[in-house]
C-alpha cells in the first residue's frame, strides 16, 4: 500500500440493532455477499431472516436474552469489549481469553423519542423513548473509529455497501472518521432533544422554550451568503420535529442552487399565503412583502398581487397556497420572477416554466396557521428565539374609535391588510381594496414616510382603500397623508399619547379609524 494512501480495516463482523428496518435487508444481503458474519438482536435478527438470511442472536454472546422489558440488553462487557478493545497484540489476546468476539462495523439506531414525542406531545411514557444501549454502542463504536465503523442512518447504507464491494469488504479512515464524527452528532442532537422534551410542551415542568438548542448541517447548499463574498451554509434544529426550529421541507425542482436571500424571501412569502384559506399569492423582496393578494383562482391572485408594484416586483420571489396549474403561468408573462414557490406543479405548468432559464421553482407547503413555531434573529453572538407571531385579530379587538362603521367589504379588506402587514417590515403600512394590496411601505424611520411610500406605489388606487398599520401613529402626519391620497379607513394599535391629535386628524379627513389594542413589529 502507498504510505500516501489510506489505512484500511477489513469488516468481518458486523453488530446490528435497529428500529427502523427500512434498507436493513438490503444491507444484510450485501454485507452477507461480502461474507461478513451478521449478528444482531432479536427483532432486527427476526428481520433479517424472515428475508431468508443468517444472523446469529446477540444473546448467544450475552447470554442474558432481553431484561426489564429491553431495556437492559445490549449493555453487556460481550458487546462493549468487542466493540472497544484496542486491535493490538494485547487488546486481541484479552478479546481471547475472556472469549469475546470482535466487531468491526456496528449499525445502530436510537429509540425514536423525537418521533414519539411529536406524534404524542403530551404523552407521560416519554421517558420509555429514551435510548440508553444504542447511544451506548454507538458512542463505543465511534470512539474506537480507528478499528470499527458506525451507522445510525440508513441513508449511509448504500454508500458504505459501495465502498465496501469496490474495496474488498474494507473501510478507509477517512470513511470511519466522517461515520464517528456523525455518530457524535447525532447523539449530541438526541441528547438536546431529550433535555428539551422532557421539559418542554405537554411535560410536567411545561417551559416554552427549548432549554439548549442543536444545530445540525442542512444537506442544502447555498450559493453564498446576504453578498457574493460572504460564505453561508444552512443549519436545521435537531429539537423535536413541531417544537423546533425546523420549518417546513420544501425541494428545489428546477434552477440553480438557492441563494441566503432566496431563503429569506421564501420564508417571509410562504408565511403570509399561510395567513389565508383561499387561493392566495405573496411577491416578496427583500424578505419584505410587495404584492399580496388573494383570488377565486391562482392566477387571479399572482395578477392581483404582481400587480401591486411593478418596480419592485422584479427579480422577486412569488409564494402561492395552491398548486400551480396549467394556466397560472402565464399570470406572469412579462415579469422576471427568480423564485416560485407551491405546494405542486403541475406537469403542464412545467412546459412554459421549464422554458425561463433563470427561475427557481420549489415545492413546498405553508406552515399550517396555528401549529407551534419559532424563529431565530442573532445579535451580539447571541441566538434571538421568539414564537413566531400568529396572533389572531378577535371581533372584540376590532374597535371603531371615530368616524362611521366601515362596510362589510371593507372590514374584509382591514382585516386582509392587518394580516398582510406584520409580515412586512417596521414601520409596516399596507393600503388594500378588496383582498388585494394596492401600495406597501416599510423599513423607514418614519411611519410617516412608509405612509408615504405606500401612497406613492397606490398612486390613484389608494382612493377608497385602506390602510393597516403594525404600530401606532406616534404623530398626525402619517395620517394627514393617507387621508390626502383618499384612504377611506385606517386599522391600527393605538396607544399614543398623540391619539386624540390622531384622531382629530382622520376625522379631518372623514377617515373611519379602527384600535386592535397590539402591535405586530416585524424588524
Amino acid at each position: 500500500m502507498d504510505a500516501k494512501s489510506p489505512r484500511r480495516v477489513h469488516v468481518e463482523r458486523a453488530l446490528l440493532s435497529v428500529d427502523d428496518k427500512s434498507g436493513l435487508v438490503d444491507l444484510a444481503r450485501g454485507l452477507s455477499a461480502l461474507s461478513v458474519e451478521l449478528w444482531a438482536t432479536q427483532g432486527t435478527r427476526k428481520a433479517i431472516e424472515a428475508a431468508g438470511l443468517a444472523a446469529r442472536p446477540a444473546e448467544d454472546l450475552t447470554g442474558i436474552g432481553s431484561w426489564f422489558g429491553g431495556r437492559v440488553k445490549t449493555l453487556h462487557p460481550a458487546l462493549l469489549a468487542g466493540i472497544l478493545a484496542p486491535r493490538t497484540p494485547e487488546g486481541l489476546r484479552e478479546l481471547a481469553e475472556r472469549k469475546f468476539l470482535a466487531f468491526d462495523l456496528v449499525v445502530v439506531q436510537l429509540y425514536p423519542f423525537e418521533r414519539h414525542l411529536a406524534e404524542h406531545p403530551t404523552s407521560d411514557d416519554r421517558e420509555e423513548y429514551i435510548d440508553i444501549g444504542g447511544v451506548t454502542l454507538a458512542r463505543a463504536a465511534a470512539k474506537n473509529h480507528g478499528s470499527v465503523a458506525v451507522v445510525l442512518d440508513p441513508r449511509q447504507y448504500p454508500p458504505i455497501l459501495e465502498e465496501l464491494r469496490a474495496h474488498e469488504a474494507t473501510l478507509s479512515d477517512p470513511t470511519r472518521l466522517d461515520l464517528a464524527v456523525a455518530a457524535f452528532r447525532r447523539c449530541s442532537a438526541y441528547d438536546a432533544a431529550i433535555a428539551s422534551g422532557l421539559v418542554g410542551p405537554g411535560a410536567p415542568t411545561a417551559d416554552p422554550f427549548p432549554v439548549e438548542v442543536v444545530f445540525r448541517r442542512d444537506p442544502v447548499r447555498l450559493r453564498y451568503g446576504e453578498n457574493p463574498h460572504q460564505k453561508a451554509a444552512v443549519y436545521v434544529s435537531a429539537g423535536p420535529a413541531g417544537s423546533d426550529l425546523a420549518g417546513s421541507p420544501f425541494s428545489l425542482v428546477k434552477g440553480d442552487a438557492l441563494s441566503f436571500t432566496n431563503l429569506l424571501d421564501l420564508d417571509t412569502a410562504l408565511a403570509t399565503v399561510a395567513e389565508f384559506p383561499t387561493p392566495t399569492a405573496a411577491v416578496v423582496k427583500h424578505a419584505t412583502p410587495c404584492g399580496v393578494a388573494s383570488g377565486a383562482t391562482i392566477r387571479e391572485a399572482i395578477e392581483r398581487a404582481i400587480a401591486t408594484d411593478p418596480v419592485a416586483r422584479y427579480g422577486c420571489a412569488i409564494a402561492v397556497n395552491r398548486p400551480i396549474g396549467p394556466g397560472d403561468p402565464e399570470a406572469m408573462r412579462g415579469v422576471f420572477v427568480d423564485l416560485l414557490a407551491a405546494p405542486a406543479f403541475d406537469p403542464g405548468a412545467r412546459v412554459p416554466l421549464d422554458r425561463r432559464p433563470k427561475i427557481k421553482l420549489v415545492e413546498t407547503t405553508p406552515p399550517p396557521l396555528g401549529a407551534a413555531r419559532w424563529e431565530a434573529h442573532s445579535a451580539l453572538g447571541r441566538l434571538l428565539l421568539q414564537e413566531v407571531d400568529q396572533r389572531e385579530l378577535l371581533p372584540t379587538e376590532f374597535r371603531l374609535v371615530r368616524g362611521g362603521a366601515v362596510s362589510g367589504e371593507e372590514a374584509c379588506s382591514l382585516d386582509f391588510a392587518w394580516r398582510v402587514v406584520r409580515h412586512a417590515k417596521s414601520n409596516a403600512i399596507v393600503l388594500a381594496r378588496g383582498s388585494t394590496t394596492v401600495g406597501i411601505g416599510g423599513g423607514q424611520p418614519t411611519r410617516s414616510k412608509s405612509v408615504q411610500l405606500a401612497c406613492e406605489i397606490a398612486g390613484e388606487r389608494a382612493r377608497g382603500a385602506v390602510l393597516a398599520s403594525d404600530a401606532f401613529f406616534p404623530f398626525a402626519d402619517g395620517v394627514e397623508i393617507a387621508g390626502k391620497a383618499g384612504v377611506r379607513a385606517i386599522i391600527q394599535p393605538g396607544g399614543s399619547v398623540r391619539d386624540p391629535e390622531v384622531l382629530a386628524m382622520a376625522e379631518r379627513y372623514g377617515i373611519s379609524m379602527y384600535f386592535t389594542g397590539w402591535r405586530i413589529f416585524r424588524h
